[in-house]
């Protein structure tokens, strides 16, 4: 398998540091608000690229995490933590909020049919790992204090601009982060926030250098070298944490370890709703409760995110959604042909052929788009070639297992309309139209269309 890779600007072949075994490690939500489209179609993505691994051969150890601390509003280390905010919007705990918001997130996985990590993990669960990293980096020399929190030194760590391709000395100070007057450097980041004297937060644990939080970024670090070690054979994200939070989990965790990080970065790119980013102020923060509300399902959200590779810049709409959404109505009714006892040998060679494209596409960097191109062939060439029963129940598992819209798990239609149909049969070869237009009503009343062919009377679900 092939994927573009950050770290080398470049699509390298996946070579796992102890195959078949390939470790994976995803930047999960930051539990303080709902999910909006932006953070799905990053998800959806990183989904795709576990399930292409898997057909590749290779058995995936995943992790996610959950951020339910120490997320300020800004990457300046600065601001309030976006858990205490959310508490303050709701008139509840932070600890509440984080519940909240980390179980709709995960009933969200559920309904876009994603796989589920080996791990997910909470920031909260891990401070003692996160501690333990702080004080590595301090005896190493990585670390000093300031009235605020421990830093880490990015002075002191050698390449830290290189993954970002940062020009550090051409930036003003403030460009990247705000200003602060007693970093050593701009793009110093905080490991530990101390507790804002006077005031009790709601989470907050004691430590070395006084009672406080950890940094956004040591989350990271701390827990995915302990599920998945030293080295991670890939790391995902969003491409807007490529300047200050990846860059900043390489700095920490390649001071403590002396290893390199993680061998393949993969980033998904930024989604455009209407032609704009997505904000708060603009209020186009779509979420998938709305989508659903509409009459759209979970599976036109995968398929509108599979329209697009994950290293473009994606645009949502409502008319592409339903337009998607339409698209998976095709789908199944082509999925639907499984249960028809029609055949076609020119269709069984045609689809051995494409499902071996479609294969390699999704294997090439996720080549997402041209792999539906290849899958809409197969469904035009029905016209062509006919249908063929055995292909098409050959074909769903290949399909669905890459891309996972809901092909697998459809149901036959029933005995008695079966009956209806072939009772239909019976009255066309009679001549008798009145009663076949008198069974196709029937039929229809019962949400089932059938259209004719030269292989018969094909049904659909309407």
């Amino acid at each position: 398998m092939r994927l573009y890779n950050t770290l080398t600007r470049q699509i390298d072949e996946i070579k796992p540091l102890k195959p078949p075994q390939i470790t994976v490690y995803t930047c999960g939500p930051t539990v303080y608000d709902f999910a909006h489209i932006g953070h799905w179609f990053n998800y959806i993505r990183m989904d795709t690229l576990i399930r292409a691994l898997k057909a590749s051969g290779l058995q995936s150890k995943w992790v996610m995490n959950i951020t339910d601390v120490g997320h300020l509003t800004s990457d300046a280390d600065d601001g309030e933590d976006k858990l205490e905010k959310g508490a303050k919007r709701e008139g509840k705990t932070a600890w509440e909020v984080a519940e909240f918001y980390t179980l709709d997130f995960l009933n969200g996985m559920k309904q876009l049919n994603m796989l589920e990590p080996d791990h997910i993990v909470k920031a909260t669960d891990h401070i003692p790992e996160q501690l333990e990293l702080i004080k590595k980096l301090g005896k190493k020399g990585f670390t000093y204090i300031i009235d605020d929190g421990v830093y880490y030194d990015t002075n002191k760590f050698e390449g830290y601009a290189a993954f970002a391709q940062l020009d550090l000395e051409g930036q003003e100070a403030g460009a990247r982060v705000a200003i602060n007057a007693q970093k050593h450097n701009p793009a110093d980041f905080a490991l530990w926030k101390f507790s804002p004297k006077g005031r009790q937060r709601d989470m907050q644990w004691d430590s070395p250098w006084g009672k406080g939080f950890p940094g956004w970024h040591i989350e990271c670090s701390a827990m995915s070298m302990k599920y998945l070690g030293e080295t991670l054979d890939i790391h995902t994200g969003g491409i807007d944490h490529v300047p200050v939070h990846h860059t900043n989990e390489i700095a920490q965790s390649e001071a403590a370890t002396g290893k390199r990080f993680a061998n393949y970065w993969m980033h998904g790119n930024h989604v455009m709703v209407n032609d704009k980013k997505i904000s708060k102020s603009l209020g186009n923060g779509i979420r998938l409760q709305e989508i659903v509300k509409k009459g759209i399902s979970p599976g036109a959200v995968r398929l509108h995110v599979l329209e697009s590779h994950y290293r473009s810049q994606s645009k949502f709409s409502w008319e592409s959604l339903e337009a998607s959404h339409n698209t998976l109505k095709n789908f199944y009714a082509w999925t639907d042909l499984q249960f028809q006892s029609l055949s076609s040998e020119k269709l069984t060679a045609d689809y051995t052929e494409a499902l071996r494209a479609f294969k390699d596409d999704v294997l090439d960097d996720l080549k997402t788009p041209a792999a539906l191109a290849i899958f809409n062939g197969m469904i035009n060439r029905v016209e062509e070639f006919g249908a063929d029963s055995a292909a098409v129940s050959k074909a769903i598992p290949i399909i669905e297992d890459l891309f996972g819209i809901g092909l697998s798990g459809r149901q036959d239609i029933t005995e008695p309309q079966k009956n209806l149909i072939v009772q239909r049969k019976k009255a066309r070869a009679n001549g008798d139209w009145a009663k076949s237009d008198e069974l196709r009503d029937q039929l229809t009343q019962e949400g089932i269309g059938l259209r004719d062919t030269p292989q018969g009377a094909i049904w659909v679900r309407l």
